[in-house]
């Protein structure tokens, strides 16, 4: 049974918690994870670094990966050990048949590593390509058979001496050979890894937190569905799933960077700049000359001039039509503001045009001829244009003040628009405005791409930045904020509270 709107918002107004040291405390565990996992991923590559330095962790390790020491090899091995022994100890005279056993074998076992190839697996053959090199760079032949067979003879270690050829093989080829290993396969032919024995415990704490983290976001959230929610957080699903675990780095870096505990801005900055500043240059030459191409369409095909003279009805947010206020708005400012600031210049401009009209009459020019009368006319003239200005702008402030004159005023601008959209319906007038119209655009189309060329988007980029760093170097560390200013600051960005 779904909640109610009601429940679920009763539900919401519970106390939260911040995440705050919890949640520093999920995203290091997520961290762990995520190294773990790396470890897991790399150890085959990087085994022979482990058996070099950490031989112990290798010994540990081994068996999670299903790796044992190879049998061919590790035969091989320890037949080189009895041989120093027999060549170093006491027992070592020219004569032992077991010392020629010895090297018989070596030689044996040297045919057979070279024909059956236990260095098969991937990773490992490299390794058994630099032992042949080795040995035959050693016996200056270009045969790993012929260079080995020479090798493990009793005359040649007589002659180039016994320690010396010894430490060579425990010096250049027994850390390859000593790191060969088999690794076993299940029963589907996949390599065996128990690493999920480990792993299964992180998916399943995961698995928890964000079901838990989802469900009482779905809580708080009155129009999100719960589906919705899971959505907004899907990089954490790779946290508890068995595969692609080198995915887990999305969603361990959003944790640490949620959680403050490492601040990745910078550097992203950094790393994504000239991508990015490219990136925005196309994007905003895409968006500018959609637009365009957009209007050019809607001009060429009459949609334009059918949403100016057949305006559809508008769907608004609330009573008020906001475009009636703003224009009542402007045309009081006009009146009440505007008019008795420019009312000398207003004179000025009927005194002109008054003395112009009268300029031109014969009534004029005799009034001008008439001893004593002369400057009448002028004197006539500025009373005229003062009080003509004077007289305008009270009875449009008395007029719009009052409701029948307000009354007359929309009117007289609905019978405006009406009359200008009859007029704009003719095929000519129509037909010769959109055709400027298509220029226009077409002209702010192509100016827009030619100037957007001569300037560098990292520029613009870097300006951005400036702005950025004067906006933050704006802001006064002491500056008084209200509590619900405090309050919002202090609320977790990523909105993922833990309600109670």
């Amino acid at each position: 049974m779904q909640p109610s709107p009601t429940d679920r918002q009763n539900r919401a107004k519970t106390p939260t918690i911040s995440m705050g040291w919890l949640a520093k405390l999920v995203a290091l565990l997520a961290l762990v994870n995520f190294l773990l996992g790396l470890f897991n991923l790399t150890y085959i590559p990087l085994r022979d670094f482990y058996i070099k330095h950490v031989p112990d962790l290798v010994i540990f390790y081994d068996p999670m990966k299903g790796i044992e020491p190879h049998r061919d090899t590790q035969t091989y091995l320890k037949t080189v050990d009895l041989l120093t022994e027999e060549l170093t100890g006491d027992r070592s005279d020219s004569g032992s048949d077991k010392i020629e056993l010895l090297f018989a074998s070596l030689r044996q076992q040297t045919v057979k590593l070279i024909e059956e190839n236990p260095f098969a697996v991937p990773s490992r053959l490299p390794s058994f390509a630099k032992i042949q090199r080795e040995i035959e760079d050693r016996m200056n032949v270009d045969s790993a058979k012929v260079a080995f067979a020479q090798f493990w003879t009793r005359q040649h270690f007589n002659q180039a001496g016994s320690l010396q050829e010894l430490q060579f093989f425990d010096r250049r080829i027994r850390p390859l050979m000593d790191a060969n290993y088999f690794r076993n396969v299940d029963v589907y032919g996949q390599f065996i890894d128990e690493f999920w024995r480990v792993d299964i415990f992180f998916m399943a704490f995961f698995a928890v937190e964000f079901f838990t983290r989802t469900f009482f976001r779905y809580r708080r959230e009155t129009d999100l569905k719960w589906f919705d929610a899971v959505l907004r957080r899907w990089y954490d699903i790779f946290l508890f799933v068995p595969f692609w675990r080198w995915l887990r780095v999305i969603p361990v870096l959003v944790r640490l960077q949620q959680t403050q505990l490492v601040d990745f801005r910078r550097a992203l900055v950094q790393m994504t700049r000239e991508p990015g500043a490219q990136l925005a240059d196309r994007l905003a030459k895409f968006a500018m000359v959609r637009w365009i191409d957009q209007m050019q369409s809607a001009v060429a095909t009459g949609e334009l001039a059918r949403a100016l003279l057949s305006p559809q009805p508008y769907i608004a947010v609330n009573e008020v039509n906001e475009i009636q206020a703003i224009g009542d708005r402007l045309l009081e400012l006009t009146i009440y503001k505007v008019l008795p600031r420019v009312q000398p210049e207003i004179e000025e401009l009927l005194h002109y045009s008054i003395e112009s009209a009268l300029k031109d009459s014969d009534f004029y020019q005799t009034l001008q001829n008439i001893p004593g009368i002369g400057t009448l006319p002028e004197d006539t003239i500025e009373t005229l244009a003062n009080n003509l200005a004077d007289t305008t702008i009270k009875v449009l402030a008395n007029s719009y003040s009052d409701l029948e004159g307000r009354a007359i005023f929309e009117t007289l601008s609905k019978q405006f628009g009406a009359s200008l959209r009859e007029e704009l319906r003719a095929k000519a007038t129509r037909a010769e405005l959109e055709s400027l119209l298509q220029d226009l655009l077409e002209e702010l189309k192509l100016n827009y791409v030619v100037k957007s060329t001569e300037t560098s988007p990292e520029a613009i980029l870097d300006e951005v930045e400036q702005m950025d760093r004067m906006a933050e170097n704006s802001s006064l560390p002491g500056a008084m904020t209200t509590p619900s200013t405090r309050r919002s600051r202090d609320r977790p960005s990523n909105s993922d509270d833990l309600d109670l």
